[in-house]
């Protein structure tokens, strides 16, 4: 198959499989921040925000994916790169109470994105005592993943260390940008028109499993389901003991499988004796880094 690297880019740039998915979510509403990613650094000491603020613009200018606009061209989206000229970084130090910064920045985390106008990057810097702050950035998922964020962090920090003594980060160029990954990916899957194409074939191989799956499970829940999805939600927590667990581990060694698979089957099993039915999907979220 093609080999992933630098292309000659096209005068519209399409979105990638996942993008696609990331910016037909975000369109129906662009105030919800289910898919912000937020990001929160502790700075202790005398900090030069004058120097942060060039790491953070340096950053941006490292990453074309976050200074990437989605809007549409005709009927479908494209990725817009912004140019490195228009990156601009003002971090205006806002003064606040140690005591209130978990929720000045759980806010910020809750502000939504638009894709199509709005770069998917946005960053707060908090003062929260003498010669301490917050650097508080998020981030949209259609620009970055929760892998993503301790290598930006990372690179905010070579950057504000270069820029603090005087220079400018010496970082080798990255050996390709995301929309060198859209285009390979492109090539790579093929057409949707072309019944040969390994898209045609995936999406032929999976509208057949997936056919018959009812719309909702009917589970013996303890109340209606609202006629729109709040998104509000619990967690429970509970221990599995030590003798269960190396047991499903003996078990998953047997089968030649994992214990992410046997603890799978187990709740496809419950589900289905709940449900009294055999048609159980369970969606699964992956990071999907099939290539570095």
């Amino acid at each position: 198959r093609p080999v992933l690297g630098v292309v000659e880019r096209p005068s519209v740039i399409p979105l990638s499989q996942a993008q696609s998915r990331m910016w037909f979510i975000n369109q129906f509403d662009t105030s919800s921040p289910a898919y912000n990613i937020p990001l929160a650094v502790r700075l202790s000491g005398a900090l030069d925000v004058v120097a942060l603020e060039a790491a953070v613009g340096d950053v941006l200018v490292r990453h074309e994916s976050l200074r990437t606009t989605f809007p549409v061209v005709g009927e479908l989206p494209r990725q817009l790169i912004g140019s490195v000229s228009d990156v601009a970084v003002e971090l205006a130090v806002v003064e606040l109470d140690a005591g209130g910064v978990q929720e000045r920045i759980v806010a910020d985390a809750a502000a939504g994105f638009d894709v199509t106008v709005d770069v998917p990057f946005r960053a707060s810097l908090y003062r929260v005592g003498v010669d301490e702050f917050v650097l508080a950035i998020v981030v949209h998922h259609i620009a970055a993943d929760g892998a993503s964020m301790a290598p930006l962090a990372a690179d905010v920090m070579v950057a504000y260390g270069a820029r603090v003594a005087g220079g400018v980060p010496g970082w080798e160029p990255l050996a390709v940008q995301y929309a060198d990954y859209t285009l390979w990916q492109r090539e790579v899957l093929g057409s949707e028109d072309d019944p040969g194409s390994v898209v045609s074939r995936q999406l032929e191989f999976w509208s057949g499993v997936l056919a018959d799956v009812p719309d909702v499970l009917p589970l013996p829940i303890d109340h209606p389901r609202p006629s729109r999805q709040s998104t509000m939600g619990a967690t429970t927590k509970f221990e599995i003991p030590a003798d269960i667990r190396n047991a499903l581990m003996r078990l998953a060694s047997q089968y030649d499988s994992t214990l992410f698979m046997v603890v799978h089957a187990a709740l496809a099993l419950l589900l289905a004796r709940l449900s009294g039915t055999e048609d159980i999907t369970v969606g699964t979220p992956i990071a999907g880094r099939g290539e570095a």
